[in-house]
């Protein structure tokens, strides 16, 4: 399987492009979209589904896995995090992708094993369980989680803790 996982945000989207399963995914591209201040809102979002269309026309991806909205205390940030979210799904369906979407608690105790784990512990375990040379910047770490958590999600080993909702 192959899936395009993405951390929205306004200013630093977090993208990844994995293939396998969880037991043995190889990372096959990763980074962060990050779109400088002065840049309208609109454009951002303009930014961000052009790239999100970009890397599902390079990679051909089977799915699109994608982080949900989390509580923020700020309206504003929830309405910016949901508009980036939105640029994201409209490319996938543009392109007719199956979309899923992961808590950020899930994906940490998925990943980490604690599902309040910080940053930092995300980023070290994608550099140890994908086998990568650096330790990826934040929103790309996250990006990588997530796409992680969905091949997890997609062995039917596995498949039970998501639907008996262990992991969400």
């Amino acid at each position: 399987m192959r899936v395009l996982s993405i951390d929205p945000a306004i200013r630093n989207t977090g993208f990844a492009v994995l293939e396998g399963d969880h037991r043995q995914a190889t990372a096959l591209e990763y980074g962060t979209l990050s779109l400088p201040q002065r840049l309208p809102q609109s454009g951002c979002l303009l930014a961000i589904h052009e790239k999100v269309c970009e890397l599902i026309e390079r990679w051909q991806p089977d799915e699109l896995a994608i982080e949900g909205i989390i509580y923020v205390q700020s309206h504003r940030t929830a309405i910016t995090m949901g508009s980036a979210k939105a640029a994201t799904v409209l490319a996938a369906a543009r392109h007719s992708l199956p979309i899923m979407e992961y808590p950020p608690t899930c994906v940490k105790l998925a990943t980490v094993g604690r599902g309040s784990a910080g940053k930092q512990q995300v980023a070290f375990m994608m550099r140890a369980m994908l086998h990568l040379t650096e330790t990826p910047a934040p929103d790309a770490a996250d990006a990588l989680a997530i796409g992680f958590t969905h091949l997890a999600a997609a062995d039917p080993v596995r498949a039970h803790l998501f639907r008996e909702r262990k992991y969400i």
